[in-house]
């Protein structure tokens, strides 16, 4: 059944070429951002937000950084007027903060926002009405003179009822599902009104382009933008504004191409909140300029408190995969990507790198509030040495040998395989001092003394289940010694084949941490020690290493 012939391609390329935006590679500055949380968001939601909730969360938008915020549709609904008077009539709209309100162009709806707005200082009134041609010839049944007259008369009583108050309002203006429209016949709609609202650079109106239904790739809405941009008139007194939505899943693809093209400002919400798939992502979209070295204009700095602000306010859940906010955005779970993020930790480290380019990972977690160790490396059954070392340094300070390392890997997959699920970081530490750090299985050690007599005599006392024994040895030095005693007490051949130790805190009281490993029969066991002497340490570290070696031998 080939259903997708019913389909046909819903837009219309403008009459002129219009590629000069692909050849910009990037976005050099912040757009204006307005929110529209309050109005888009809010409709969107399954249980609308109620006036104290909107009021926290207008409160919340200003605190990001956000100047121009879109409050509502006053005329629409009681909440929406008394949320609108609230704000005016409390005071709560800063000082350099515009609010925004919507009507459609039609006299009732737009003589009630301005009732609504008395009062307040910083206003844009943003009226619409639909252009496209599906528009036209289904819902409203008019020619393009009427849809064109429908936006004019709009316009006109926004000026006129500006000039009653004796306001200083700005006006903005919206060919709604701009992208099915003609871009000739929009260009005509737009500059038709700008001619009513006579902007000037003091006080410019903004033509709004929404992608009302997102219906072709991100690149035809960008020539869209720019035919605009070339062609309205007085355009030194227009905000080119955009207006996405994320039905094709390119909300943000197409908000960047616009800005490319020549737009100034995005009318968005935090996360893409909005009606169907949503509108563009501004929490993305500020993500991105601020991976790329420009200043985003909006505070990002705690990401995991938007997150938590967004989802109270909003009761709807940020995915776990969501661009620079959600849970597991930064998370590493396979070896060889922990591998490579850890070394290049490391080489930021040894090099002062001052520019950020650590493998796998766009932006500093920390720059958005995320920590290394709970956020970046997560260890599960497909980690690998890499990560589970990473982790146990940034957390607890321990610096693995390579091969310890590996072995300590291959342990923390085995517990995640076998239960299904991911280790924490203070799990991961336990488990490492339980398969690694002072074991006991055959023995423990006691005392140990050392003397000079033909080179270093150590006298070892050694508790098992039967008693205490003290062993001597002689070597060249007194972990050697021990070595010896040990091998002439348990009657076992092996060789020392590593050796490391580090400080774990530094002053009086440092901690010693020695890694040892041991070869036997072609295996190699790995133990650790922690004291305060360094020499004891190692011992103890050497213990661990047999005591794995007969633990496996004990079966």
């Amino acid at each position: 059944m080939n259903t997708q012939q019913k389909y046909r391609r819903q837009y219309v390329l403008p009459p002129e070429r219009c590629m000069d935006w692909a050849e910009r590679d990037h976005v050099d500055k912040a757009p204006v951002w307005c929110s529209v949380d309050l109005r888009d968001g809010n409709q969107a939601l399954v249980e609308p937000m109620d006036l104290e909730t909107k009021v926290a969360f207008f409160r919340f938008l200003t605190g990001l950084g956000f100047r121009e915020i879109e409050v509502g549709f006053p005329a629409a609904s009681e909440t929406e007027y008394a949320f609108l008077r609230a704000l005016i009539e409390r005071g709560l709209i800063p000082d350099g903060v515009t609010i925004q309100v919507l009507t459609q162009a039609r006299e009732h709806i737009i003589r009630k926002t301005f009732e609504a707005i008395r009062g307040a200082k910083d206003v844009i009134v943003h009226v619409y009405n639909s252009t496209s041609r599906a528009q036209r010839e289904q819902v409203f049944r008019k020619d393009m003179a009427e849809i064109k007259k429908i936006a004019v008369e709009g316009a006109r009583l926004l000026r006129d009822l500006s000039r009653e108050a004796g306001a200083e309002y700005r006006f903005e203006y919206s060919p709604e599902s701009f992208t099915g429209t003609e871009p000739g016949y929009a260009l005509e709609v737009c500059n038709a009104v700008l001619e009513v609202f006579q902007p000037t650079a003091a006080r410019k109106a903004v033509i709004n382009l929404p992608a009302t239904v997102e219906n072709a790739m991100p690149h035809v809405y960008a020539q869209q933008v720019e035919f605009l941009h070339k062609h309205l008139i007085n355009r030194e007194a227009v905000v080119l504004s955009l207006h996405p939505h994320n039905d094709r899943g390119c909300g943000v693809a197409a908000t960047e191409f616009g800005l490319l093209a020549g737009a100034e400002r995005v009318e968005g919400t935090l996360f893409g909140n909005g009606e169907r798939t949503g509108n563009a992502d501004i929490v993305t979209l500020a993500g991105n300029l601020f991976s790329q070295g420009v200043d985003p204009q909006l505070d990002i700095s705690d990401m995991p408190a938007v997150v938590r602000a967004y989802e109270a306010f909003t009761g709807m859940k940020v995915s776990p995969r969501q661009p620079y906010a959600g849970e597991l955005v930064f998370a590493a779970f396979s070896g060889s990507h922990q591998d490579a993020i850890a070394k290049g930790m490391h080489f930021r480290e040894e090099t002062g790198r001052a520019v950020w380019d650590v493998p796998y990972l766009p932006v500093d977690p920390k720059d958005v509030g995320r920590e290394y160790e709970s956020d970046v490396i997560r260890i599960n059954s497909q980690s690998g040495k890499g990560g589970v070392g990473y982790v146990l340094e940034q957390a607890y300070g321990l610096r693995l040998p390579p091969k310890m390392k590996e072995e300590m890997g291959y342990c923390a997959k085995r517990v995640s395989d076998a239960e299904h699920r991911e280790l924490k970081s203070s799990e991961l530490y336990e488990l490492f001092r339980r398969e690694f750090v002072c074991r006991g299985d055959l023995f423990r050690v006691g005392e140990v003394h050392y003397r000079q007599e033909n080179g270093i005599v150590a006298s070892v006392e050694v508790l098992r289940e039967g008693g205490r024994t003290v062993a001597e040895g002689r070597g060249n030095g007194r972990l050697d010694a021990v070595s010896n005693a040990f091998k002439g007490l348990f009657g076992v051949g092996y060789t020392l084949t590593g050796y490391e130790q580090h400080a774990l805190t530094a002053g009086s009281s440092a901690q010693a941490l020695s890694f040892v490993g041991v070869e036997s029969e072609g295996k190699t066991y790995w133990g650790a020690g922690q004291d305060a002497d360094i020499i004891r340490s190692s011992v103890l570290a050497l213990a661990s290493a047999l005591n794995r070696r007969f633990a496996e031998e004990k079966g």
